[in-house]
C-alpha cells in the first residue's frame, strides 16, 4: 500500500496539533484534493482542511494544485497562504 509523508506547517499545525504523519493512501485517494477531502472528514479540528478554506500544498518541495497526483512515496505539506510585503 502507498504512504505519503504529510506535513503541516504554521496555523494549521497549531490547528492540528502535530507537525505531520505518515499515512497509507487510501483506495481513491490519488490527488492533493482527494487527500485533503480525506483529512478533513476526519472531523472537529481537521476541519482546517476542508477544500473551502484557503490552505497551499506542495508536494515533493513544489507548489501543488489540488489536481496534482500522488504516487505513495510523495512528501505531501499543508500551509497558509503567505504573504510578504
Amino acid at each position: 500500500m502507498a504512504e505519503v509523508k504529510i506535513l503541516y506547517f504554521a496555523g494549521l499545525r497549531e490547528a492540528l496539533g502535530c507537525p505531520g504523519e505518515r499515512l497509507a493512501l487510501p483506495a481513491g485517494v490519488d490527488t492533493v484534493g482527494a487527500l485533503r477531502t480525506h483529512l478533513a472528514a476526519r472531523g472537529e479540528r481537521w476541519a482546517a482542511l476542508d477544500a473551502g478554506r484557503n490552505v497551499c500544498a506542495a508536494v515533493n518541495q513544489r507548489m501543488a494544485a489540488a489536481d496534482t497526483p500522488l504516487d505513495g512515496a510523495d512528501e505531501v505539506a499543508f500551509f497558509p497562504p503567505v504573504t510578504g510585503g
